[in-house]
Formats: structure tokens, sequence, C-alpha cells
């Protein structure tokens, strides 16, 4: 540089004696080649003012020279004008198509495509390397099809390709997975004797890889003469692509040098084919076995992995080591979503969240989103969760069902629907995943007309067929009340049911009181060959318990670990426990928890204590509720349980007792609510509810009802209030219980005949039980109530429970 410096400054003193020592342009071009290594653009122009003194710009070859040279200094960051003046300013008749070429690849190298094709289309006469420079700048900046088709129509024009022009098109045709002009080009590339050439190799490598043809690409990799770096690479990035990583590390293994992109192809083929633990301890051999250090995409797979595995300790080493070599993650959108999402996977969602807040959002993609918003999910923050949803652009199906699915989860299925209807009107396609989760919101709610809206759905676009949507079809119609809508849908599944499905449609008939029906689909399930599960045999003891089938319950429970090797988990020890309470056999129930295996659970004394009441054995369930109350002191249903075992004992004083032992422990008492879904919207209602908007008239309603159920024989069982009131009062009160208020809205609400469906957190009294059947013969419909334990279908006076729930 110093010495192109001292010769431009002797040519500045000394013109006249310059050009004459010269004699004619080569000197001056000389000057220029050195000014552009130099990249001095100040000495560039004034060597273009010397020759022009000179009289020297008649020369072609120092015209080009000097447009040359602007056209460098302008891709360095000085002006186009400059060489496009220059380009002006020589006459036609001494532009040659090197004066063309090098304007046109001023523009195409700097991505002005706009002003390359215009010069392209100027250009009197274009050779090889004017086609060439098209190619490549459209290559180079996306332009795929547009290089490619630039490329056919240099070949129509009879023109050679170089070696250069085919690196650049099999590279288009490679974006493009365009295979079948993909692999005319490789004809070319063999007629013209170029297979051997390493750079053309690899790009007709690296072309079959992205298009997935491992044959192929083998097939040319060993007929290379000579093989380089990229051309092991790109064998075992292409297998491990396609999950293929026995051959990937096959070659791995084979390479005689390797680089920081051979141990990344293979550890991110684990991370990208689920073998997460086989990439972490690929990771670590390289860490071990090579003196390669690992950069960004190395990092970006072990972070994955570490997200996948919810291994936290070792995603911290990581972002450790990232931090202290300074390797560069700000603005790295790649680097920054595999933080934030191994950091939310694994737990930590405020590291992730503060990492979030520090990205520009724009950097931000779609999968660090979902990820951190299933974090907050996790925890049950949905305020957070739906503030991160919020904020995200381009949400996709996933993140739409993670969110759905998160108020569902957590118990917000009025949320979840009104997402869902956001979805159907703004968002992507509802997938298998979502359907299933809206539909189990349905269910919840028991909103049965949408939940039908939603089948019509799933069966428009073929998800019907989904195990998982088909499974949550026949929930929605059982929970819903519909239990024959269930078991159509049950008999129509064509395709091999699994034993999940068996299992939904046993538990429904269950639920609803068919004992007999939900005994004989078991036995089906078994003759057919499907093997039941644990799931499946909670089932079957519930609808042995809720039909009275004790023998059938105990056979049952053998088969279960004989037959089947399912060892009992608790939840199994308290259905028996219930099964033979609940028949009367109370002593037994006792014996079977003093053999369990295991301690019994809150559950199992639970089971037993609800059972002393329809007994009225006192003295067992203080025990159970004592045992009980020793495993979850703040279990308030344990004292509402033996409250009501000593109230229909009579017992006033030690009802009375317990309830006061209760308020003293500041036990709280769970709230009694009945629900309805009607005209798309879910109506609440507690005992002697204030807020619905309609109350006089519920309330005028409710009262009509008890008299018209008095005068065809209805007489209240006041033993189900819990007070030791007068009975006047106790009327009163049993009156307006959350369930009978609830019925009330819907006689008032909907048409005679129309089916009524009510939902209630707990289990119906005795009392409400009784009403309910003579409300179905006066009112001549049929009114469905679910429960905290199963559904009760009342119609002409007679419950499908037989009074036995």
């Amino acid at each position: 540089m110093q010495n192109a410096a001292a010769a431009m400054a002797a040519a500045a003193a000394r013109p006249a004696a310059m050009a004459a020592a010269a004699g004619s342009s080569d000197y001056y071009a000389r000057l220029l080649q050195l000014c552009q290594t130099a990249a001095n653009p100040s000495a560039g122009q004034a060597i273009h003012a010397h020759a022009i003194k000179a009289g020297l710009l008649v020369s072609t070859y120092l015209c080009n020279n000097i447009l040359s040279y602007y056209a460098g200094a302008g891709m360095r960051g000085g002006s186009f004008g400059d060489a496009r003046r220059l380009f002006e300013e020589i006459p036609a008749a001494r532009r040659n198509v090197f004066t063309w070429n090098t304007l046109l690849s001023m523009y195409a190298k700097s991505g002005r495509l706009a002003d390359a094709r215009a010069v392209f289309a100027e250009m009197p006469e274009r050779d090889a390397v004017s086609w060439t420079i098209m190619v490549v700048g459209l290559n180079r900046t996306g332009r795929f099809w547009e290089a490619v088709k630039t490329f056919l129509d240099m070949v129509g024009e009879g023109l050679t390709p170089t070696q250069f022009t085919l690196t650049n098109v099999l590279s288009s045709c490679a974006a493009t997975e365009a295979s079948g002009i993909g692999r005319k080009v490789h004809s070319f590339v063999v007629k013209l004797g170029l297979s051997s050439y390493v750079p053309v190799a690899n790009s007709v490598l690296n072309m079959y890889g992205k298009f997935g043809d491992a044959e192929t690409a083998k097939a040319v990799f060993d007929r290379m003469p000579v093989r380089s770096l990229s051309s092991w690479n790109s064998m075992v990035s292409l297998y491990a692509r396609q999950g293929r990583m026995d051959l990937a590390v096959s070659m791995f293994e084979n390479m005689e040098e390797r680089s920081i992109v051979s141990w990344n192809a293979v550890i991110a083929g684990y991370n990208q084919n689920g073998l997460d633990g086989t990439a972490l301890k690929f990771f670590n051999r390289m860490l071990s076995d090579s003196s390669m250090e690992p950069d960004i995409f190395t990092a970006t797979s072990v972070l994955s992995s570490c997200a996948n595995l919810r291994m936290l300790k070792m995603g911290k080493q990581m972002h450790s080591y990232i931090l202290r070599v300074g390797m560069p993650y700000s603005g790295q959108s790649q680097m920054t979503n595999a933080l934030i999402s191994m950091y939310a996977k694994s737990g930590s969602v405020e590291t992730a969240r503060k990492i979030m807040d520090q990205a520009v959002i724009s950097d931000l993609n779609v999968i660090s989103f979902t990820a951190l918003l299933e974090g907050y999910v996790k925890l049950g923050d949905m305020k957070q969760a739906r503030e991160i949803f919020d904020v995200m652009k381009n949400r996709d199906v996933i993140a739409w069902t993670a969110m759905i699915v998160g108020y569902q989860q957590n118990g917000q299925n009025d949320e979840a629907m009104e997402l869902f209807r956001s979805m159907i009107k703004s968002g992507p396609d509802p997938n298998n995943y979502t359907l299933a989760a809206i539909l189990s919101a349905c269910a919840s709610l028991a909103c049965l007309d949408y939940g039908k809206q939603i089948h019509c759905k799933a069966i428009r676009s073929l998800q019907e067929q989904s195990v998982s949507v088909s499974n949550a079809i026949i929930t929605m119609y059982a929970r819903s009340g519909n239990v024959t809508l269930a078991r159509r849908v049950f008999d129509r599944i064509c395709w091999r049911k699994e034993t999940v499905t068996w299992t939904s449609m046993i538990v429904s008939l269950a639920q609803h009181g068919l004992g007999e029906e939900a005994v004989g689909l078991f036995e089906e399930m078994v003759r057919v060959g499907v093997k039941p599960d644990r799931i499946t045999y909670i089932g079957v003891f519930s609808a042995c318990t809720h039909a009275g089938f004790v023998d059938k319950g105990k056979a049952y429970y053998e088969q279960m670990r004989i037959e089947h090797g399912i060892t009992p988990e608790m939840s199994h020890y308290a259905c028996m426990v219930d099964l033979l309470a609940r028949a009367g056999l109370l002593t037994e129930a006792q014996e079977f928890i003093q053999q369990m295996h295991v301690a019994p659970d809150a559950i199992v004394w639970g089971s037993l204590l609800s059972a002393c009441r329809v007994q009225k054995n006192a003295d067992l369930a203080e025990l159970a509720a004592e045992k009980l109350l020793s495993i979850d002191p703040d279990n308030g249903g344990a004292y509402s349980a033996l409250a009501n075992v000593y109230s229909a004992c009579g017992r006033w004083n030690d009802a009375a007792r317990i309830w006061k032992l209760r308020k003293d422990k500041a036990v709280k008492k769970e709230t009694g609510f009945s629900w309805t879904h009607l005209h798309n919207k879910v109506h609440v209602f507690g005992a002697d509810d204030v807020q619905h908007p309609q109350r006089d008239a519920i309330y005028k309603k409710a009262a009509e009802m008890c008299e018209e159920i008095k005068k065809a024989g209805f007489v209240p069982d006041l033993n189900s209030v819990l007070h030791d009131v007068d009975d006047e009062l106790k009327e009163e009160l049993l009156s307006r219980h959350s369930e009978k208020l609830a019925i009330a809205f819907g006689l008032i609400s909907t048409p005679e005949k129309t089916t009524l469906r009510i939902m209630k957190n707990l289990r119906v009294c005795n009392d409400c039980h009784m009403a309910i059947k003579f409300i179905s013969k006066v009112v001549e419909r049929e009114i469905i109530v679910r429960d905290a334990t199963r559904f009760h279908h009342f119609r002409d006076g007679f419950c499908s429970c037989k009074d036995y729930w």
C-alpha cells in the first residue's frame, strides 16, 4: 500500500514526465490495480484525472480498467454514480462485452437486480460471463427460480456454462427442490467432463442431499476421484437429516479429517431425531476427543437436547460457556430461541422470560414463544401465558393449541372455548390435538350443542379418525348426558379400536348407571383380544359399584392381578372399598383396607366414609374420618361427610360439634353449585343464589315446582338438612338447593318437552334426588343431572341409578 501511494504521489508531481515514460495506458492500468488493492478511492480518482489530461481515454482497455475500479469502489461503500457516469461517457463504439459485464457485475453483486436486469436487457452482445453474472446474482439474492430460468435461457442461446455457472444453478435447484431440472443440470456436468471438479461435484452432492436422494448422492460421492472435507460433510449431514444415524456415524468414523461442521451434523442429527441423550454423549465425545470448540450451531443443538430432556443443569453450563467465550447470541435468533426454549421447558420460566425481554422480538420464533407459553401453562399462570400468546406474531396451530389446552387443563373452559372461536375466525385450522382439547372443555361444561358442531368439523376435516379426537367425542357426548350418541360414535369406529377407546366407552356407560352394558362391553373387549389397562379396570370397578355387582367386581379384581399382571394402585383399592362398602359389607371393606400392601390414602378412607352415611354406621365413620384427617387435615369434605352421618343418625349435637370443629380449625367447606348451558352461555347457581339476573322469576318457578310435586305425593327429606332448625326452615333451605334453582331456570328458559341437563360439583342429596324424580313426572321432561360421581337420568318419576348412588 505504501509503494502504491509513493508511485501515485510521484505521478501527480511529474505528469508530463510520467506520460512520456509510460508511452501507453498500461502504466495507468497497473496503478489502478494497485489502488483497488490499497482501497484508496481518492488516488484512483487522481489517476483518472491524469489519464484524461494525457488523452488516453481513447483506449478501451484503460476505460475498462477505470470502470472496473469505480465498480469495485462502489461495492466497497463508495458511489455507484462514478461508475455509471464513466460508462455513459465511453462512446458506444468503444464499449465491448467486458465493459458491459463490468457494469452488470457491479449491480448484480451488490444486489441491485433491477439495475442489473436493465443493463442485461440493453447489452448488444452477451457472452457466457454475462449470463453467469445474472445466474450468480439471482442465486445469491434468493431468487432461485429466476436463476434456474436464466440458466435455461443461457443454454437455449447455445452458450456453454462455466464451472461457476453450474455451481450456482445447482445451488438454486437445491433450494427450490427442482429435482427434474437439477438432474438435467447434472447431465450437463457429466457431458462437460466436470464431474471430477471438486466444487462442481460437491454442488451436485449437496443438491441431491437437499432432494433427500441419498442413493444418488452416495453414487456421486463414490465416483468422485477426489473428495474434499465438504464432500464428506454433505453425506454425513444427508444421512443425519434422514434419521439414518447408523450410516451418518459410519461415514463420520471413516473421515480422515473432520471439522466442526462434521461434529455438528451428527449432534444435530441425534437431536432432530429424538435421540437427545445420544446427542449429548456425542457432544461430550467432541469435547474430550477433539480440539474443536463449539460454535453457535453446536450450542443450539445441545440446548435443544437439554430442553427436551429437561436438563437444566447442563443447559446452564452451555449458557455459561456461551457467555464465557463471548459467543454472540444477541441478534442470533437461533441461539436466543434455543436458550428460551431450554429454560422454559426445564422449568426456569422466569429466566426464559428475562432472555425474551432482552431480545429483539423480531428475532424470536414461534417455537421459543410456545415453549415459554407452555412453561407458564405448567405453572398454572394463565395470565402470563396469555400475555406471551398475545405478543406472538405468526402464531401457528401449536401455539393456539398450547393456549387452548392450558385453559382447559387449568379449568378455564369458558376461556378455552372463546379462544377456539377466535382461532376458527382468524387463526390456522385446528389439528387433532386442538379438537381433542376443546371437546374436553365442552365435556366439562356439558356444552352438547357446541360439542356437536365441533364433531361435525372433525368429520369434515377427516380428523374424527384420530384416536384422540374419537375418544374425546365419545367422552364429550357421555359427559354432556347423551350416552346414546357416545355409543353410536363408538360403534361407528370401523378402524381398530385401541384400549383407550374401549375404556372411554366403558367408563361412560358406568357413569350413566348402565352397569350391565359396561360389564358386557368389557367382556367383549377381552374376547376380541384388546388388553385392558389399569384405567379400564377403574371403569369396570365403577360399573360394578353403581350396579351392585359385588361378586363380579371381586372376580375382575383377581383377573386384573393374575391374568393381566396389573399391580393394584390406590385408585383400584379405593374402587374396591367403595364397591364393598356401598353394598353394606362394611366389615369386609375394613378388612380389605387392612390387607392392602400400601398405606391407604385419603381417597380410600373417603370412600369408606361416604358409604357409612348410606349405611348409617357412625362408629366406622368416626374411624374413617379420623384416618382421613390425619392424612389431610384441611379436607373439608371429611367434616361434611361425618356430619352427614351424624345427621342421618339423628345425632344433631354431634353434627353441630363437627361443624363447630371445622369452623374453629378454619377448614373451608367446598361450596356446592350447579350449572347449565343454555343459549351459548353457562349459567351457574349456588344454594340460595341471589346473583342471577332472572332471580325473581327463578325463585317463583322453584316455589311453584315445590308445591306441584307436593301435590303429587312428594315429602321433603328433612334429614338432608345438616342443621338443627325447625322443619319449616329446613324445607325452605331444601327448596333453594342449587340443582333445584338450575332446573327452575331451565323450565322457564326452554320449550316444553326439552331435555334439561344440569351439572353439579358435589353429590346430589337425598331430598333433591327424590324431588327431581317427581319433577320429571310432573313437567313431563327428561332431566339429566351429572353430579360428582355419576349421571342421573330422571324420566317419568324414575332415575337410572335405581336409587343406588
